[in-house]
Order: C-alpha cells, then sequence, then structure tokens
C-alpha cells in the first residue's frame, strides 16, 4: 500500500488530523522506529515524531536512518515535514512559514547516507533540487487559497546543535546564503532522496537566531511561537495532504539505480 508521511517537530501533532488511529514499532536494519498510522480523507498517512515522544531526543540524536528507512518499509511515496527554524533573514519573521528549497550543511557527527560503501557499491547523488519541486508548488497553492504568510522559497542552514549558534557563526551563515537556521532537516533531507521519497519542509520562524535577537534565544521562546502559530501550519499540512497523490511518481525524487 502507497502511503503519505508527515514528519512533525515542535508542536504541530494533532491527533484529530487522522481517524482510526494506531500505533506500531517499526523494526529496521538501523534500529525500531515508533510511528502513528491513520487515514486521513482516504488516505493512510504516517506521523513519525522526529524527536520522540514528549521530544525526547536531542537533533543530534535522532536515527535518521531508521526514521527514513520505517516509511520506506511501510509504502511512504511522499513525505512533508515542519520544523521550528530561527531566522538570518529580517524579512522572515517569527510566527511566518518558509518553504525550504536549498541547504547548508554545518553538521558533524550525524551517520548521513544509505550509501556508506559496504557492499562494494558508491553512489553520488544529485542535488540540484534538494527538495521536491511538485511537492513544493502543491505547497504554495495551499498557502495562498488559505491566506497564509509563506515565503515561497529559503536556503535552510542545518547546525549540529543541540546548543544555539553563537554571533558570528549567524553571520557566517548569512554571508554565505543562509536565509534560516535549524538542526534537524539534514540528513534527513539527503535519506529520504537516496530513498526514492518525495521530500518537501516547511519552517516555521520562532524567532531571529543570535545577534540579530535582542534577547538571549530559549527553547521555551520556540514552544511559544509554535504554539501561538499551530493553528496556520496544522491547516496547511491539511491542505497539502488533500492534494498529495501517494500513487504519482516524481521524476525528480525517483529511486536511485542499485
Amino acid at each position: 500500500m502507497e502511503r503519505l508521511a508527515l514528519i512533525g517537530g515542535t508542536g504541530v501533532y494533532d491527533p484529530d488530523m487522522l481517524k482510526d488511529i494506531r500505533d506500531e514499532v517499526i523494526a529496521t536494519r538501523y534500529g525500531e522506529v515508533q510511528v502513528s498510522i491513520g487515514d486521513f480523507q482516504g488516505v493512510e498517512v504516517v506521523f513519525l515524531q522526529r524527536h520522540g515522544t514528549g521530544h525526547t531526543v536531542p537533533p543530534h540524536k535522532i536515527n535518521y536512518r531508521a526514521n527514513i528507512w520505517a516509511l520506506k518499509e511501510l509504502g511512504v511515496t511522499k513525505t512533508l515535514t515542519t520544523s521550528a527554524v530561527g531566522s538570518l533573514n529580517e524579512s522572515m519573521k517569527p510566527g511566518e512559514l518558509v518553504l525550504l528549497d536549498q541547504f547548508i550543511d554545518f553538521t558533524k557527527s550525524r551517520p548521513f547516507t544509505f550509501y556508506d560503501g559496504e557492499d562494494g557499491v558508491v553512489v553520488h547523488t544529485d542535488f540540484t533540487q534538494p527538495y521536491c519541486p511538485s511537492m513544493g508548488g502543491l505547497i504554495r497553492g495551499a498557502a495562498t487559497e488559505l491566506g497564509l504568510k509563506l515565503h515561497g522559497k529559503g536556503c535552510y542552514v542545518c547546525f549540529e546543535g543541540p546548543r544555539y549558534e553563537t554571533p558570528a557563526e549567524i553571520v557566517a551563515f548569512q554571508r554565505l546564503g543562509g536565509d534560516v537556521v535549524g538542526m534537524t532537516n539534514v540528513p534527513e533531507v539527503v535519506l529520504a532522496r537516496e530513498a526514492g521519497l518525495c521530500y518537501a519542509a516547511v519552517a516555521m520562524v520562532t524567532n531571529f537566531a543570535a545577534g540579530i535577537s535582542p534577547t538571549p534565544l530559549t527553547h521555551s521562546e520556540v514552544l511559544e511561537v509554535m504554539q501561538k502559530n499551530a493553528e496556520s501550519i496544522r491547516s496547511l499540512v491539511m491542505a497539502v495532504l488533500t492534494r498529495l497523490d501517494p500513487s504519482k511518481q516524481c521524476l525528480t525524487c525517483s529511486p536511485l539505480a542499485e
């Protein structure tokens, strides 16, 4: 069965979004993954809490390979993800949404590929378009219909964490072309492409980054903004899910030849 998936960051999940929900534990070669599976208007949707139940897994400890492999084994073809980000771009303000179209990777210690060469196969994956362009078009259209403030593109800088960035690092990221900064999108987006999943990411700006924000950064600030704007991102998620066809193949994100 072909399914859709929703990977949620802070403050996104609402049990009322899906019907007939069941929890499952998926065993993969990389470890076990807990998911919830439910019906959304006749289509099965797999929900995966990126940070675990109760936000207990820090970003550098998330088992990204197990998560994406589990979705692949469950027959997922398209994955919509959400996350909280800090803004490096003063035109992208707290409470606004950003559709990611590029990333810069500053992670350090995470397993980042399924193709580690142990089987003697070397694979180099094209990342000219890191995020699914067809899903991106649907997301922009849904946001317009809902009247939501969505920046149609943005470059995500992925930082290792779990600490926040220094003002000097933020200045460097700005000079490199970054728009927003977070701790979870890489290697998630990389693994999704390797697995042949269509993958799109909508980021919620929760604060301006260090050195731009007039106050020190706190996780409570992130939670407060996410909770305040949760209805907007949930309405966008549901509108996008109604537009996705899990059986429709995307050439940009098609599985790599083995």
